[in-house]
């Protein structure tokens, strides 16, 4: 089948097997391989992405389902110049990765919550990422970066 989306405002239009997940789409198809995969049983959160604004486990969208959507990676994120979007920033500053491999999509789940969510609170934000797995931090500077974005962005209450 025939499938053409937007991914980080560049429009890609591919044959694709009708069961062709989105996130295989995305890193095998397009050669983005920000979006990690996982577990393929959508536990994790790694494949997190955005479609048409709202974050998906990437792993549970066919990616004929996702034709004509606008979709967001992680690459997407960063200003063209290289300049870091304030999450991926508060991620950094705060140290809200260790190994890394969850991040693409913890930073692609918390900027779906922060855009969706006025007023967050710690509680909040451990609630609203709970089906995205960290098995290296503990969680606490993931919460501390979210709250530090939300603020900047000037979403935080």
């Amino acid at each position: 089948m025939k499938v053409s989306m937007k991914i980080n405002g560049v429009e890609y239009e591919r044959d694709v097997e009708p069961r062709r997940l989105l996130v295989h789409y995305i890193r095998e198809d397009v050669g983005l391989t920000g979006t990690n995969v996982g577990c393929d049983t959508s536990s994790c959160g790694a494949c997190t992405v955005l479609m048409d604004g709202k974050s998906v486990k990437s792993c549970t969208v066919l990616a004929v389902q996702a034709e004509g959507a606008e979709i967001t990676t992680i690459e997407g994120l960063a200003e063209p110049d290289g300049t870091l979007h304030p999450l991926q920033r508060a991620f950094q500053e705060c140290h809200g990765l260790q190994c890394g491999y969850c991040t693409p999509g913890m930073v692609m789940a918390s900027l779906s919550l922060i855009k969706e969510n006025p007023g967050l609170d710690e509680r909040k934000v451990r609630e609203g990422l709970e089906g995205n797995l960290c098995r290296c931090t503990g969680y606490h500077n993931i919460v501390k970066a979210v709250l530090q974005a939300a603020d900047e962005m000037g979403v935080k209450a």
